[in-house]
């Protein structure tokens, strides 16, 4: 889910009420990025407070357990100081391998929408089943079949993100001895984007607005920032090629506005439930997603559209409910503001910082955000300024304030060289190598074990 949602002014006229009341009842930190603008590697920063640069996690091919032993994630902290750990859905990368169940003390897996077309030696406990009838639902045939968009033959209580929703809704109406900590995994709106057609109807065909693009947006970007635009072009192309654009669009509004209801009745949850008064609600998405800026289609860039994502956190102690916090943070930094939240002991060895001083007061200080996608390609955001640098020293620099689409790269004008300089100073001086990737482990979903493949 990118900036796409009412609180956040992404889009003129998206529907997300329920994010939108949860904006104004809690903190909306309205400049919050990813630690890393791809599924597997910003949920392994996030859930183990450590960045790319430290883990050597910089894609969704890389097991993180078997390559960060001894680390401890966000919930096994939690769990080792005395709280009951559970949760459902997609909360960790969705592929087996990814979330090992002795982390949890309950845990439901990712019900899926498409079942039809999923590798069951990623998802071994999916079962295939035939395509159903309209199948793919967007009309584009010989495209992969996760890039779909459409209404399913089914009832919007059978759509797969409804038993993360159930589940955490018997969860919070059952009485609980100890605190506990719930993660809710929505799968909405990634691909393929499948919602209900009540969703759709929010979004009149004809009424939908493409995003803001030039012809010549690339023009000034660097060769290794043009090659990240360029993964997955076909599909942008194919989109434009045969009109499908708009259509798009309206899928990926459905489906944002799908995940708010969905949203909606989580909130309601917890607060018809005996854990409203003393519960910490927090809400986020793992990255942005490009709907054609940019020549693109997908996530996997530093610019804004593919790291800026919602955060909001309500919680007890918080103060100026309500009031938008501007200044940038990271999803790095929740593990850190929980901990200090909940009155844990502080955890030295995170790369975030707290959030605390901004819950407490919208006008404190704060370093800048740092995003960073594969070795040695990273990102710097302040309040008015994006710095992105790559690995061969090719860089771009945007005014934020004056260029929010980040049109005009400002990087090689002489003016800006101290700037950038200075910019360049929040960077990590060093980046881990990638860790192996899990086509060199056997791993085995019964036992949930990794073994390195011997050499040959």
């Amino acid at each position: 889910m990118n900036d796409w949602v009412g609180c956040l002014n992404g889009y003129p006229g998206a529907r997300t009420p329920n994010i939108d009341r949860l904006a104004r009842s809690g903190v909306l930190f309205s400049d919050a990025h990813c630690a890393s603008p791809l599924c597997n590697p910003s949920r392994t920063a996030l859930f183990t407070g450590l960045s790319a640069a430290t883990t050597g996690i910089y894609n969704n091919e890389q097991y993180w357990r078997p390559s960060l032993p001894g680390v401890l994630t966000m919930p096994e902290y939690f769990r080792q100081h005395g709280y009951h750990v559970a949760g459902a859905g997609k909360v960790l990368h969705h592929v087996a391998g990814f979330n090992p169940p002795e982390q949890w003390d309950e845990f439901q897996l990712q019900v899926f929408d498409d079942p039809w077309y999923r590798r069951t030696e990623w998802y071994p406990w999916v079962k295939k089943i035939p395509a159903p009838p309209g199948h793919p639902f967007n009309g584009l045939r010989d495209f992969p079949g996760e890039f779909d968009w459409g209404v399913l033959p089914r009832a919007e209580r059978e759509y797969g993100d409804m038993a993360a929703v159930e589940w955490a809704e018997r969860f919070l109406a059952r009485a609980h001895g100890k605190p506990f900590f719930a993660a809710v995994g929505l799968w909405h709106p990634h691909i393929p984007l499948f919602a209900p057609q009540s969703y759709f109807d929010l979004y009149p065909e004809k009424s939908v607005r493409l995003p803001e693009i030039r012809e010549d947006d690339l023009d000034d970007v660097p060769p290794v920032g043009r090659q990240l635009a360029a993964v997955r072009r076909q599909e942008y192309d194919r989109i434009l090629r045969e009109g499908k654009w708009r259509e798009a669009v309206r899928a990926y509004l459905a489906a944002i506005s799908f995940a708010d209801s969905m949203v909606g009745r989580l909130i309601a949850a917890l607060d018809r439930s005996r854990h409203a008064g003393d519960t910490i609600l927090v809400f986020f998405s793992d990255n942005g997603w490009h709907l054609g800026e940019k020549q693109h289609w997908h996530k996997s860039t530093l610019w804004q559209r593919s790291t800026h994502v919602p955060l909001c956190i309500r919680a007890p102690s918080a103060r100026a409910g309500g009031r938008a916090r501007p200044q940038p943070v990271t999803l790095l930094d929740l593990y850190p503001t929980l901990v200090e939240l909940c009155g844990l002991p502080r955890k030295t060895d995170l790369d975030g910082e707290s959030l605390m001083p901004l819950l407490r007061d919208p006008r404190a200080g704060r370093k800048p955000a740092v995003i960073t996608y594969l070795p040695n390609n990273h990102a710097v955001c302040t309040e008015r300024w994006r710095y992105i640098r790559y690995r061969d020293g090719g860089d771009e620099l945007y005014d934020r304030r004056a260029d929010p689409h980040e049109f005009r790269n400002l990087a090689s004008m002489p003016e800006h060289a101290s700037l950038k300089q200075e910019l360049a100073k929040w960077m990590p001086q060093t980046c881990a190598l990638p860790k192996p990737e899990r086509k060199e482990f056997d791993f085995d979903f019964a036992s949930y074990t990794w073994r390195r493949k011997t050499a040959r």
